[in-house]
């Protein structure tokens, strides 16, 4: 992703609902580089995490300003009180549930391996993969997966799915690891990576991966965390989030 729309992303606000404007007032954080959940596009905030998280708000009376974060920092800054909860395609695991408190899981999908093409990849077990160089975001449970199943592999890690793609792309590495649905979507949109690479192996569903996504909160703020898995019942209820689901996958994620 160009520098130019990196820093566009990173500091940016915008009000969840105007509807919401008499309601408490709190920060959401999202990574804001990873489409389609998170990303910018003409200078504003834009995606799934962001569509549901703004539905969120709206449902439980808050006025919400969504702030971009990068990934490593983005539990460090909740816990700073920079902002008041994270709606950013979070994992729910054992692990993360030791800093934060989760809220009820808003979708879950698997993850997978994507391979360049030339690389000639079918065997995605930890000795078909020996001598290859796999990539994947820091700081991320696809990171916890790797060094827990593949120890003794060669893998590079990213601060974005963007870099790990584009490494890929260029041949910098063999394949990368992550969401199936977020390489779906870079696979159908990129000319370059529909030629260059492609999904290899099976769905990966493991209990280091998480338990689904959920919002993410400070372990004191169960009140919050309440408004929220009541909110999240609300839109699932009434079709809202079945209307935002559709606007960006043909299929269900829940």
């Amino acid at each position: 992703m160009k520098l130019a729309l990196l820093t566009a992303a990173f500091g940016f606000l915008i009000t969840a609902s105007a509807n919401a404007a008499d309601g408490d007032k709190i920060k959401v954080a999202v990574e804001g580089v990873y489409p389609p959940f998170s990303f910018v596009e003409g200078g504003t905030l834009k995606g799934f995490d962001v569509d549901i998280g703004k539905a969120l708000c709206e449902k439980a009376k808050l006025s919400c300003e969504f702030i971009a974060q990068e990934w490593d920092g983005i539990i460090p800054g909740l816990l700073a009180k920079k902002y008041d909860a994270i709606v950013s395609s979070m994992n729910i695991t054992e692990e993360r549930k030791k800093k934060v408190l989760f809220g009820d899981k808003y979708y879950d999908t698997p993850t997978m391996f994507v391979a360049a093409k030339s690389a000639k990849i079918t065997d995605t077990s930890p000795k078909g993969l020996s001598g290859k160089i796999v990539g994947v975001q820091g700081s991320t449970t696809a990171q916890n997966y790797m060094e827990e199943k593949y120890k003794g592999l060669d893998f590079k890690t990213y601060s974005t799915i963007d870099d790990a793609l584009n490494d890929l792309a260029a041949g910098r590495i063999d394949l990368m690891i992550s969401d199936k649905i977020q390489i779906n979507q870079w696979l159908e949109q990129s000319k370059e990576a529909a030629e260059c690479c492609e999904f290899v192996g099976k769905e990966i569903r493991d209990p280091i991966l998480g338990a689904g996504k959920g919002v993410a909160f400070r372990k004191e703020d169960e009140a919050l965390k309440d408004k929220f898995n009541v909110a999240l019942k609300a839109i699932l209820a009434d079709g809202t989030y079945q209307k935002i689901n559709a606007k960006y996958f043909p299929f269900s994620i829940y």
